[in-house]
């Protein structure tokens, strides 16, 4: 049998033979860094037998390693779990893009303070060096065993296998799991590790299962990975929205209302109308008209669309006098009936509709993550109906529109554009693989640089994806152009043409921010609170150094409220460090300063919440500055 290894020749080798072993042969290789091999795409463990074939190393440093190394090190905190903890059951433990988790089924639930002594004891485990032992057992030999140890989840798992599979599992010390492999050689491979929080979640993601006990944590080949990812993470604690948007009294949620619903508080609803006043102006400059639609419309138009069928369990419904409403989980129901509500000729296409839109989705509780998932939200939607030959221009406008949105907030981005799914989709095939051409050709007209994302289409058409990274090189969904005939069809949308003859339509579904919740989580971190003066809740502040100047800072005030800036004086009786120190902590981006040597010559002492000072100025002189620092006034005439 002859296998041939990346960078090497070809060699011989007998039937048998560990993939260690045939590595052992090479002596240019160093096996201390190598954790697995692939062959025609699929991993192996090394102690796994051989297979002719030309393989490729996995070293645990490379992204495949990685996620080798955090699948292992989640066996080895469930085993540390389990010998901890008197009756804890076992679910899954996958890897994911930061780490990795594995839920238990565990009463009691865990306290943070559990956790240095499950760390303490996979310390253990680890030095050990115990092998990762896998075999190869039949359904039914799997099931009888983990009956035996009364792994219920497993149980459960191993009963929708197909009769007769071959079924993996790994044993190291006193664990054995179910699962596919493959795993490090030993525990000792693991150096640097991190249990780093605890959740709940539902079995399997639906609320009508247990509630399952849920333990994350980080692994690194290296010591020096582990310390910069902490420091990371720690940075992203302190960015986060959810902490944020209660100390600048932004927004809040509230189990009582219900998860996955947010309340403005009005910092927050000032941030949130800054941006949709912007949005509005540019919508309307680009030739879009303003709609709305109802929040509830008949099961029937549901049905029609094909939303039922495709998206029916991200819905809520209810029943009016014997009649079922879907409440609306998108806004384009609406857009094509006001289409629809008269005869269109070609000499009035395209017709962009947008909506400021609240939609309303059945996202599962394990998924809610403050304003970044939510599920009720508002959607800066827009429906363009137009001729198919007006396509390309109108999504390549579009993408004008997103660049320049991403660009202004100064974010990076990328772009991908997703294809037709396997099954879940309607219309004919060719139509939205047609469409699909359409939206890559225009990229590529433009000179843009694209990903695909295969099958992650959207029921009704392909889109482009539009990610963004914010300045923790984090990568978020926001905006997005969706290509669709089929729903065109569906309503029947037709145009008279200049033959005089019905023709049908093409509709570009497409979001700038996305959900403006979403965005907004996304600004909060992404500027750590610290908003830009021009989105910023409150500009400035006034702050008189003694209550005998309060006078003259609510002059102040009076001035700069009528030039359209947000300000307010502190009128406190405490101490002008204290004031100073409050208003940075609010972040704030302006404190203007007033005493005696102001009031007398009619200035302000102007100080900015990075602690510089600007030299003394007029009133007037600090509303041009806040107004040069507003982007969107370009737009304005301004």
């Amino acid at each position: 049998m002859k296998v041939s290894i990346e960078n090497s020749g070809e060699i011989e080798i007998p039937e048998g033979a560990l993939w260690r072993d045939v590595l052992q042969k090479d002596e240019g290789i160093d096996l201390s860094g190598i954790v697995a091999v692939s062959l025609n795409g699929r991993k192996y463990d090394l102690y796994a037998s051989a297979q002719e074939g030309e393989v490729h190393l996995i070293r645990i440093d490379s992204p495949e390693g990685i996620d080798i190394l955090r699948h292992s090190t989640s066996h080895v905190m469930a085993q540390a779990v389990k010998e901890s903890f008197e009756g804890v059951k076992v679910t899954i433990g996958p890897s994911i893009e930061k780490g990795f988790y594995y839920d238990f089924d565990y009463a009691p639930g865990f306290k943070p303070e559990d956790l240095p002594g499950i760390e303490e004891r996979m310390r253990e485990i680890i030095n050990e060096d115990t092998p990762f032992k896998r075999s190869e057992v039949t359904r039914d030999e799997a099931l009888r065993f983990f009956e035996e140890q009364g792994e219920s989840y497993k149980v459960e798992l191993i009963r929708e296998l197909p009769e007769g599979e071959t079924i993996s599992i790994y044993e190291q010390g006193s664990f054995t799991d179910l699962c596919r492999g493959p795993h490090l050689p030993s525990t000792g491979y693991i150096k640097a590790f991190k249990l780093t929080s605890l959740a709940g979640a539902y079995w399997r993601g639906d609320e009508r299962n247990p509630m399952l006990r849920r333990i994350y944590g980080t692994a690194f080949p290296t010591e020096e990975g582990l310390e910069e990812y902490l420091k990371w993470e720690e940075e992203a604690r302190l960015r986060d929205h959810r902490r944020l948007g209660r100390e600048l009294d932004l927004w809040s949620i509230h189990e009582e209302v219900g998860p996955g619903m947010v309340i403005y508080h009005p910092n927050g609803m000032t941030v949130r109308n800054i941006l949709l006043d912007y949005e509005r102006r540019e919508h309307s400059r680009r030739g879009y008209e303003e709609v709305m639609g109802p929040i509830l419309l008949k099961q029937d138009l549901w049905e029609k669309s094909g939303h039922l069928e495709n998206y029916r369990d991200k819905m809520y419904f209810t029943e009016i006098e014997g009649q079922v409403y879907g409440i609306k989980p998108m806004n384009c129901l609406a857009h094509m009936l006001i289409y629809k509500s008269k005869v269109r000729s070609w000499r009035e296409m395209p017709k962009r509709y947008f909506e400021i839109g609240q939609v309303h989705r059945h996202e599962q509780s394990g998924e809610l993550h403050g304003l970044t998932r939510a599920r009720i939200f508002t959607q800066d939607d827009a429906h363009i109906i137009c001729m198919p030959e007006q396509l390309e221009q109108e999504i390549s406008d579009i993408l004008d529109f997103v660049i320049e949105v991403l660009d202004m907030f100064e974010f990076k981005y990328f772009f991908e554009v997703s294809t037709r799914p396997e099954e879940k989709f309607i219309g004919a095939a060719e139509d939205y693989d047609r469409a699909t051409e359409i939206l890559i050709n225009t990229l590529r007209i433009k000179g843009i640089e694209f990903g695909i994302d295969e099958g992650e289409g959207a029921f009704y058409g392909p889109k482009i994806d539009v990610k963004l990274r914010d300045a923790l090189d984090r990568p978020w969904q926001c905006a997005t152009i969706q290509c669709d005939f089929a729903l065109p069809e569906a309503f029947d949308l037709t145009y008279v043409g200049s033959d005089n003859e019905r023709h049908r339509p093409a509709m570009l579904h497409r979001v700038i921010l996305g959900s403006v919740e979403r965005f907004l989580a996304i600004l909060t971190e992404h500027f750590a609170g610290a908003f830009p003066s021009w989105i910023a809740p409150m500009q400035a502040r006034v702050l008189p150094v003694a209550d005998r100047f309060n006078e003259y800072a609510e002059k102040v005030v009076r001035k700069l409220t009528d030039a359209q800036v947000r300000a307010e004086a502190d009128l406190r009786s405490e101490k002008l460090s204290y004031k100073i120190r409050e208003a940075q902590a609010l972040k704030i981006p302006y404190m203007l300063v007033v005493g005696g040597r102001e009031e007398e010559g009619g200035t302000i002492a102007v100080r900015k919440r990075t602690g510089e000072q600007l030299p003394p100025m007029a009133v007037e002189e600090f509303v041009k500055i806040l107004h040069d620092e507003n982007p969107t006034r370009k737009n304005m005439g301004l």
